[in-house]
């Protein structure tokens, strides 16, 4: 991601772009020699950087300043370097090109993140948990239903993002308001060759000729900016709740992030296994999606065909969202890959929790056994009072002794209603379900595109 958002890649896209404008104008008959344009491909990706610093202190105006660069190194291609094009010429296409990237390869982690997750769900797709709803103790899951519902916000994320990339459009050869006039003048009023030229270039840069926008002002609209980095935080937002929940498990001892043989989980407090690659997951994507209000106000703001105010804005927000998300994307990667079950943990803090999930199947228990329902409800309302109150002063949870002894529960089995298993639902058919619908699709989508795992030293 890095390496997509250089200045050296930013810098050879424009001179790509200005290569393929020339070689189409020479097609349409423009007076574009043969060794102008092979000057230009023989030194298409010579940049003198330092030099185009220099010009650029001195004109005050990018573009220009690697125009001029540019010519020093191929004077008999100088005059048709940019010919007819405005700055955004190079600008706009540039970043659609590096956001059409940029999205191919978040989306490519992001599938990696979700397929780690597929593997983790299936592997305790019927180890029973206790669930929480307030944070409170719930009904139980399991281990890994849970982890599906992190896969699913994701792969909802993802499908976004698809969506975005299938529909971003390319801007093409617009001029200086979106009017192509200066095109429109170079081949002496014939709007066919004009729109001919827009093709061609746009084939050239990659794109079909129906992904182009219809009008334009002087950019691409800004709009487009918003939608992306709504997508870009919509993932950011299921990346933090992973990674949180992580957190919260982490806290009580039944996840844990990998752990390194020689790592230091805190330089006073020696013990500590503190969940910092999901800490350093959720700050990062707590800054995309503070991003993502700004392109909403550029878009918001372009009066007219544009004003530059949106300029220095969009070269900080737009790279720093796709790389904070990919930093973070990272992250999560390697936690998913590596996350640890602390199966002693779950099980006993679902123990402990258990007797009282399981007070309306004793209480029915009861009634087949002949009991009174609102006799069993009063019994299992009193003594699962008192048990909570022996557990909130440090005690055990004593509720399944107390329903023994009660001689309304005298023909009830209290062992078999209790088992963590009987109150799991369908969360293992669920995970089921949820590989082969979703996480195949994803496989099949992205499988060839994955890496293997992520340097543990993310």
């Amino acid at each position: 991601m890095q390496a997509l958002w250089s200045d050296n890649r930013r810098f050879l896209i424009w001179r790509r772009l200005w290569l393929a404008l020339a070689e189409s104008q020479k097609a349409l008959g423009l007076p574009i020699t043969d060794q102008q344009i092979s000057a230009m491909q023989s030194h298409l990706e010579e940049l003198d950087l330092d030099a185009a610093r220099i010009y650029e202190k001195k004109l005050r105006h990018d573009v220009m300043a690697h125009v001029h660069a540019w010519g020093d190194i191929i004077p008999e291609a100088r005059g048709i370097i940019h010919l007819g094009a405005t700055s955004q010429f190079v600008n706009c296409n540039t970043e659609l090109i590096l956001i059409r990237e940029s999205l191919d390869l978040i989306s490519s982690k992001l599938a990696g993140v979700i397929l780690s997750l597929c593997d983790f769900s299936e592997r305790w797709k019927s180890l029973p948990t206790l669930g929480a709803t307030h944070y409170q103790p719930a009904q139980p899951v399991t281990v890994g239903r849970r982890a599906a519902t992190w896969a699913q916000d994701l792969w909802l994320t993802l499908e976004d993002l698809e969506h975005r990339l299938g529909t971003l459009r390319f801007r093409g050869v617009r001029g200086a308001t979106g009017s192509q006039a200066s095109f429109l003048a170079l081949f002496d009023g014939n709007a066919e060759m004009v729109d001919q030229l827009d093709r061609m270039v746009t084939e050239r840069m990659g794109w079909s000729v129906d992904q182009r926008y219809p009008v334009t002002g002087q950019t691409y609209p800004r709009v487009v900016d918003a939608q992306v980095l709504s997508s870009l935080a919509a993932t950011a937002s299921a990346i933090h709740k992973c990674a949180t929940d992580i957190r919260l498990l982490a806290g009580v001892r039944e996840l844990e992030e990998p752990f390194e043989k020689d790592q230091i989980g805190s330089s006073a407090m020696a013990y500590k296994r503190n969940p910092m690659r999901c800490e350093r997951a959720c700050g990062m994507a707590r800054f995309v999606m503070t991003l993502a209000a700004a392109p909403l106000q550029t878009a918001s703001i372009q009066w007219l065909e544009r004003t530059l105010d949106d300029s220095s804005n969009r070269r900080l927000v737009v790279p720093e969202a796709f790389l904070a998300l990919d930093g973070a994307l990272d992250v999560m990667r390697n936690v998913c890959d590596g996350l640890i079950v602390r199966e002693a943990v779950v099980e006993s803090r679902l123990a402990a929790e258990l007797p009282f999930m399981v007070t309306e199947d004793l209480m029915m228990a009861a009634v087949k056994q002949g009991a009174d329902r609102q006799e069993a409800h009063e019994a299992v309302r009193q003594h699962a009072l008192a048990a909570a109150e022996v557990v909130k002063t440090g005690g055990e949870n004593d509720l399944l002794d107390r329903l023994a002894e009660d001689p309304l529960f005298a023909g009830v089995d209290v062992g078999e209603v209790v088992d963590a298993h009987s109150v799991i639902g369908t969360c293992p058919q669920q995970v089921d379900h949820f590989l082969k619908s979703v996480g195949a699709a994803v496989k099949d989508r992205w499988g060839n595109r994955l890496s293997g795992t992520v340097d543990p030293e993310i």
